[in-house]
């Protein structure tokens, strides 16, 4: 029985809802309500999951850590304690700035890039997790602080582009999860937003 952990990023409430910090939320999301799946909170593990049986000896658990974004880690951790899934199995969808708006990234190494949940990870449970990694660049205008800007709302056209993405979003992390990161990497990493 192989069982795979994916922990999409963001801020629990409301007022984050629709905020560029929170674009692994909406991705993963998108993934539970495409595969009807429901959501359920989880005190112990500080998070929501939800649970799909992608094949009979394969169990993915889809989380969203209710720890904000810059404690990520802290709940991943807890999950992939209990489950005794290693970092390998551990997809971790987050916003990117430094990939363009409605562009993806399959990655298993490199830094943090500024990505303070990604930061959080690493310190927690060190290198090995598999990125997803949502583009919401570039920093616009550019002079704008950096928490400022991920922790505002997408404008209107963004949002659109973003949606128009959705489909791509979930049928790559589909692709991944079945398939493996190699293969993810291939077809995703060329790939030229629309």
């Amino acid at each position: 029985m192989s069982f795979s952990l994916v922990a999409g990023l963001g801020n629990p409430g409301r007022a984050y809802a629709s905020t560029r910090h929170n674009a692994g939320f909406m991705v993963v999301d998108a993934l539970a309500a495409k595969l009807g799946l429901v959501w359920q909170t989880q005190t112990a593990f500080e998070a929501e999951t939800a649970r799909w049986d992608l094949a009979p000896d394969h169990t993915v658990l889809l989380a969203k850590p209710l720890t904000f974004m810059n404690e990520s880690g802290r709940s991943v951790q807890k999950i992939a304690a209990f489950h005794k899934v290693p970092p390998a199995l551990i997809v971790v969808v987050h916003d990117d700035l430094n990939l363009a708006l409605g562009s993806v990234k399959v990655s298993v190494s490199g830094s943090a890039g500024g990505q303070n949940g990604v930061a959080d990870l690493i310190q927690r449970m060190g290198e090995g997790f598999v990125r997803y990694r949502i583009g919401i660049g570039p920093k616009s205008p550019p002079q704008m602080d950096l928490k400022d800007f991920v922790l505002a709302p997408f404008s209107s056209e963004q949002i659109t582009l973003l949606t128009q993405n959705i489909p791509h979003f979930t049928s790559g992390l589909r692709l991944l999860l079945e398939q493996g990161g190699d293969r993810a990497m291939n077809q995703l990493n060329r790939r030229i937003p629309s």
